[in-house]
């Protein structure tokens, strides 16, 4: 059972820009169930893409991995011999807590949590990618290089879950759904403070693209196919292929 999230119910002085610190840790579960509209879908179906994707004597990660959410439901949903999971995140707090949610479940398939800055790790045999409400979080200019890197680590026949807050060309269809976004978040009880508080706090640390602009990322970096697969107001899950050959 995660502690509930109140962070934004202090002062906004007290608060800063967000960082994914000890107290975001400590509420994180919470936070995310109350704050990312279908989110725990996408979760879900993170493991049952999975079982379609990870290829034998290959590697999966998860990059920006919080508490470890898609890498146990990758994990729980794959009997994929000679397959290790690589979970990595840049904050200790989530580290040392990933680590913990990890090792409380037993499986066959090893998971190694890094804590190291994504855009710096090694990346290599890749049957699935993913990156879970994380792109966001890096500067602009980082992002094409990231999927660039994913794009040349992967095996033939590989792919990669991308999941972000989208942002909208058209401005009414935009105002509408970050509308809904906060009737949903008020429908889970938080206060009209703690929305915008917390919209503050992440209008510096969290850039937003539209599904367009994440495409033809993806494309520029080589993959062949992508699509949105899920979408609820405006969050969502690309899916990106690498051609078989």
């Amino acid at each position: 059972m995660s502690n509930r999230d109140t962070l934004f119910s202090a002062p906004i002085a007290k608060l800063g820009d967000w960082t994914f610190d000890e107290r975001v840790a400590e509420v994180f579960p919470d936070m995310i169930q109350r704050s990312v509209p279908g989110y725990s879908n996408i979760i879900s179906m993170i493991g049952m893409l999975a079982e379609r994707f990870v290829q034998p004597d290959s590697q999966v990660y998860d990059l920006g991995c919080s508490l470890g959410a898609a890498t146990l439901s990758v994990r729980r949903n794959i009997q994929v011999p000679g397959c290790k999971i690589i979970a990595v995140d840049n904050s200790p707090a989530m580290v040392e807590r990933c680590r913990r949610h990890i090792d409380a479940f037993r499986a066959e398939t090893p998971v190694e949590v890094v804590e190291a800055d994504i855009c710096q790790i090694p990346l290599e045999n890749a049957s699935l990618v993913v990156l879970n409400f994380t792109l966001q979080f890096l500067e602009p200019a980082q992002r094409q290089l990231l999927l660039n890197r994913i794009h040349a680590a992967m095996r033939p026949g590989g792919a990669l879950v991308l999941s972000e807050k989208f942002s909208f060309d058209d401005a009414e269809v935009g105002e509408l759904l970050f509308n809904m976004h906060h009737d949903f978040k008020r429908a889970n009880g938080y206060s009209e403070l703690e929305i915008s508080q917390k919209r503050s706090m992440l209008e510096n640390v969290m850039l937003t693209d539209s599904v367009e602009t994440h495409k033809q990322r993806l494309q520029q970096a080589g993959f062949t196919h992508s699509e949105l697969w899920f979408q609820c107001f405006n969050f969502g899950s690309l899916i990106a292929l690498r051609a078989d050959r």
